[in-house]
């Protein structure tokens, strides 16, 4: 057990043992009152006053000493004491008694929310099978791993830590991480993720990230600061909750100076402003927004979307346009090299190219580097290697300056690439890398992307959602951006091509000024735009922390299709958030009413306000029984 549960635990216990108590001590009063009098209907109200009033007094007058609060807990106790002071101590403690109960469910409901994700805290195995460098294998503790470390993991084993396949293939189910409810496969090279299980293979992966470092701990410190990022209608409730109370405070004096004007008798004015305290008290309006915040975010987090806050929630409900990156995000990032073009050589110039590419971690780069190693060159020494936004890359050989990029970068250079030779190349509806010294061009050659299989599925789950405009933005050809939006269903106008990434900003900034909308992303080339964006969201960010912490959303998994089960989240916990403040005001209004015009009972009072304020908790809950789910045949 960890300690956040360990405490959690003592909470719960705590405020359970209180409320059984407070429940007893009614009991025993209501004995004496209706069936059996006798000498410990005084003894059950005390124990009940007790157990029910003076923690949640203790409480209250804490925070008014420490934050100058005037909070629930005040107006709850007050009210059992006006009510013990006219004689009507019994239903003082069926105050008390029901508000511990509300509370004590409302605790362990919240606390069910906030610990959703760190259930996953419990699927991390204890130990690993570590093999050393001389290749025995030894039973570790997980916390002893250290990046580098090489692990074998066995069929049915789960993973201990983030790390990088290094022997053997096979699949691991990544459904507790990401989402994805089918097993992926997986091999040298690949990146496995914590607390995912190894389903049919004896794998070798080396160490990437430390326990602490690790994926399910960076999920459930992200998401533990997404619950403390209070959303807006959050802060509002907060705001109306503490100022209300003082109102309702207030209210109730004057109330019952005005009863008493009006010829009730002390204890009848008493007892109907402690019904009005009750009545009046905003518990469920204050309630109603966290309890739908907190279970919305945790019911994404365990489909594997993650967001920063209730902000970004809030935000995304409102969202009616979506702009995507293209490499990485609308395709799958792994280009291949289709032709190439080289008077000099073929192998000659793939050797040179994938020398000045050998440290980019662009996919085209990854495509000329897989291209040169299929056919088994070695890639040259090209030293002081730069690279240029959208344009591409500059180096230093044997025999002097290298550059390679598109043709922004052969135009800065002064080459002339409106050759012969390469008008095949350019033609073709991909993109095409050049690679030159100075003004003299050495060769060329085309890479082409491919979208992601649930990329056109996922883009039509969006339109299917309701977001009315899509646009793709790339830094590619038009020709090649065409292709690809032709591919993903995407009209001619929504493609953006041959973009820089202040271009990106730009049109970003140009659809922000139409209506909310979200920029879809790899999380570190295309950082501008997502903080342009109203929502940023970074696709496939399991194993980025750069992508975790630059965007308001990240979908740990690259399923386009997350992201139209995200925005039908984000409406419906907008939707139950409306639900609740309307039924909770709605409700209290009525109480008011009642209590200043009709001499509503207290203990009809007491129900109708801490029984709405049950429904709205559960009504909030219900949100956590809908996880985000990668099923695009979902009704919107």
């Amino acid at each position: 057990m960890t300690q956040a549960q360990g405490a959690a635990f003592d909470d719960d216990t705590v405020m359970a043992t209180l409320s059984g108590l407070t429940i007893l001590g009614l009991g025993l009063g209501a004995l004496d009152a209706y069936l059996l009098p006798g000498p410990w209907g005084v003894a059950g109200l005390a124990l009940a006053y007790l157990a029910g009033g003076v923690p949640a007094g203790l409480r209250a007058l804490r925070r008014l000493w420490v934050e100058r609060v005037l909070d629930i807990d005040m107006l709850m106790v007050i009210a059992a004491l006006a009510a013990a002071a006219v004689d009507a101590a019994l239903e003082g403690a069926v105050l008390l008694a029901l508000f511990s109960l509300s509370g004590t469910l409302e605790h362990r409901a919240m606390g069910k929310a906030r610990r959703a994700v760190e259930a996953l805290m419990a699927l991390r195995p204890e130990t690993a099978l570590r093999r050393d460098a001389a290749g025995a294998v030894a039973e570790v503790a997980v916390a002893t791993l250290v990046a580098g470390d090489t692990v074998v993991l066995r069929p049915g084993a789960r993973v201990p830590v983030d790390g990088v396949i290094t022997l053997g293939e096979g699949s691991l189910d990544e459904s507790t991480i990401t989402g994805e409810s089918m097993p992926v496969h997986k091999g040298a090279g690949d990146k496995v993720f914590e607390a995912t299980v190894n389903l049919n293979a004896v794998l070798d992966m080396q160490v990437s990230r430390a326990l602490a470092e690790s994926t399910v701990a960076r999920m459930i410190a992200l998401v533990t600061q997404a619950q403390a990022a209070k959303a807006p209608s959050e802060r509002f409730s907060d705001w109306f909750g503490r100022r209300y109370t003082v109102a309702v405070l207030l209210g109730a004096v004057i109330a019952y100076g005005a009863f008493l004007w009006f010829g009730a008798g002390a204890d009848v004015a008493l007892y109907r402003a402690a019904t009005l305290l009750v009545a009046a008290s905003p518990c469920a309006v204050v309630i109603s927004v966290p309890a739908a915040i907190l279970s919305a975010l945790s019911a994404a987090a365990r489909g594997g979307v993650l967001f920063k806050g209730g902000a970004a929630l809030e935000t995304l409900a409102t969202v009616a346009t979506y702009a995507f990156d293209k490499t990485g995000t609308l395709t799958t990032g792994r280009a291949e090299v289709t032709q190439i073009v080289a008077p000099g050589g073929a192998d000659a110039f793939l050797a040179l190219l994938a020398g000045i590419e050998a440290q980019s971690e662009h996919p085209i780069a990854d495509a000329v580097r897989r291209a040169a190693q299929a056919r088994g060159l070695v890639a040259a020494n090209v030293a002081d290697v730069r690279s240029t936004a959208s344009e591409g890359i500059t180096g230093t050989d044997a025999e002097g300056p290298l550059w390679a990029g598109n043709p922004r970068m052969a135009a800065r250079m002064g080459a002339d690439i409106a050759l012969p030779a390469f008008a095949a190349l350019q033609e073709a509806a991909q993109t095409v890398i050049y690679l030159g010294r100075g003004a003299q061009v050495l060769g060329a050659l085309s890479v082409a992307d491919r979208p992601r299989e649930s990329a056109k599925a996922g883009l039509a789950a969006l339109r299917a959602a309701g977001i009315g405009q899509i646009a793709m933005m790339t830094g590619d050809r038009r020709p090649v951006a065409l292709r690809i939006g032709a591919e993903l269903g995407l009209a001619p106008d929504e493609v953006h091509a041959d973009l820089l990434p202040e271009d990106k900003v730009r049109l970003v900034s140009d659809l922000a000024a139409k209506g909310r909308v979200a920029f879809v992303g790899d999380g570190v080339n295309d950082a501008a735009a997502l903080a342009r964006a109203d929502v940023g969201i970074a696709m496939g960010a399991a194993g980025s922390e750069v992508a975790l912490q630059a965007a308001d959303v990240a979908l740990l998994s690259d399923d386009m299709a997350q992201l139209a089960a995200a925005q039908r989240l984000a409406r419906r916990t907008a939707r139950v958030i409306r639900q609740n403040l309307i039924f909770a005001i709605g409700a209290m209004v009525v109480l008011v009413v009642g209590g200043l015009f009709f001499a509503l009972p207290l203990p009809l009072a007491v129900i109708g306000h801490e029984g709405g304020t049950l429904l709205v908790v559960l009504n909030g809950l219900r949100l956590l029984g809908d996880p985000v789910r990668s099923d695009t045949r979902q009704a919107a």
